[in-house]
Formats: C-alpha cells, sequence, structure tokens
C-alpha cells in the first residue's frame, strides 16, 4: 500500500512538471488585434458592396466565378488567404473581397479575374493585411 501512494506521489509531481505549474516565468504576450468590424459590417450592410448572396446564380455568372476560384487555387505562390478571397459574380461584373498579404497579390488575383471570357469589369476590394 505505501509502496502505491509512493508511486502516485511521482506521478503526481511528475504530471505536475510537464505541465509547467513550476514558478515559471510568464510568457510575454503580444496584444490582440481589435475585434471590432464595426465599420466592415456597417460597409457591408450598407447594400452598395457586394457580399456573396449578390452572386449571380445564372450560369454564365457560376461559370465566370468558377473559373477565376480555380485560377487563384491553382496559384501555389498565393498565401492561404489569398487562396481564400470572395469572388463575388453578377451580370459579369466581378467582386474581388478579402485580405492578402501584398500588393503583388492584389494585382495578380485581380489580372487571374480580368483573363476569364465573359468578365466585363473587376471591382478590386482586397485589402492589404496589416503587417504584424
Amino acid at each position: 500500500m505505501t509502496r502505491h501512494i509512493r508511486l502516485l506521489a511521482i506521478l503526481v509531481a511528475a504530471a505536475a512538471s510537464a505541465c509547467g505549474t513550476g514558478n515559471k516565468e510568464p510568457e510575454p504576450t503580444t496584444p490582440a488585434a481589435s475585434a471590432d468590424n464595426t465599420a466592415v459590417n456597417t460597409r457591408d450592410s450598407s447594400g452598395t458592396t457586394a457580399t456573396p448572396p449578390d452572386q449571380g446564380e445564372n450560369e454564365t455568372d457560376l461559370a465566370i466565378t468558377a473559373k477565376i476560384r480555380q485560377a487563384i487555387v491553382d496559384d501555389k505562390a498565393l498565401s492561404i488567404n489569398a487562396q481564400n478571397v470572395k469572388v463575388i459574380t453578377n451580370t459579369g461584373i466581378v467582386t474581388l473581397r478579402g485580405p492578402v498579404k501584398s500588393q503583388q497579390e492584389k494585382s495578380a488575383i485581380e489580372e487571374k479575374a480580368k483573363q476569364v471570357a465573359g468578365v466585363t469589369k473587376v471591382d478590386n476590394q482586397l485589402e492589404i493585411e496589416a503587417a504584424h
């Protein structure tokens, strides 16, 4: 019985050590980015900016969006955020929205959209992320 208690005490001590419950200095933290999206929400609800529900449901608009999306995803030089931008097509007008890492990504995605047949205009609303 005493042996079991000793073994249990050793296991508890090892677990506490592994969990870092010692007198370690706290890790420095970086300030979190503001989660206030009020300006973006106001812009999006104003009706003047295309949002995903504005996607045209006709065959042509859906095909344009699919071709642009495929061109973006196929470009492995683009960041994950850039590969996940919103592409909204309505009557041949393409709206690009979302964050990208650089002006180069913003321009590259716009060029991909312009190269797709049936596109009459590209409204590039992509936003370059602030450097951390």
